[in-house]
């Protein structure tokens, strides 16, 4: 088809939509690296976040053995460079705080039955800001409290195999 002075019209058009096509990659490539250039700038700066950590409990006293699943998440407040927080957001969901019960100050429940404990933990703050090593600010600690229940006689058990009684036996008779 021609237009008025007899070029195509079907071409122009053409050209027009790649160029409008093409401003658009450009815009949104800009806008992506200038996203990109503010999130590292507000990085530099002071946060406060909360972030959620497993907790897994170490050292027993002899013969005995946590009963009933204790408090298996702990949300730790944070105060920091936004670097620091970022590094620990990103290993915070694998890395577990390891909470070492023949260290800490565990008191028992008064008036239970069973022989249930409590840690306090304001006073873990120090521990955790060595085992985090991020150089941030610990805040608050969420539960403020965890409980948990310690038992005596803490036995194995394991399946006897005709295989297993075979083996006993020879060693037995040597």
């Amino acid at each position: 088809m021609k237009g008025k002075h007899g070029i195509r019209t079907e071409n122009l058009e053409k050209k027009r939509v790649n160029a409008t096509n093409r401003d658009v990659v450009v815009f949104a490539f800009f806008l992506l690296l200038s996203f990109l250039f503010w999130y590292l700038n507000s990085l530099g700066n002071i946060n406060e976040t909360c972030i959620r950590f497993p907790v897994k409990y170490i050292h027993m006293p002899n013969d005995r053995a946590i009963v009933k699943d204790p408090q298996v998440l702990m949300d730790i407040y944070l105060k920091g460079t936004g670097y620091s927080i970022f590094k620990l957001k990103l290993s915070g969901t694998r890395v577990p705080v390891i909470i070492d019960i023949s260290k800490v100050a565990y008191k028992r429940v008064a008036g239970s039955k069973t022989s249930s404990y409590f840690i306090l933990t304001s006073g873990l703050t120090k521990d955790l800001t060595v085992q985090l090593r991020s150089g941030c600010e610990i805040t608050s600690i969420k539960p403020d409290t965890l409980f948990f229940t310690l038992v005596n006689g803490v036995s194995k058990a394991v399946m006897a195999t005709p295989d297993n009684m075979a083996l006993k036996s020879r060693k037995d008779s040597l």
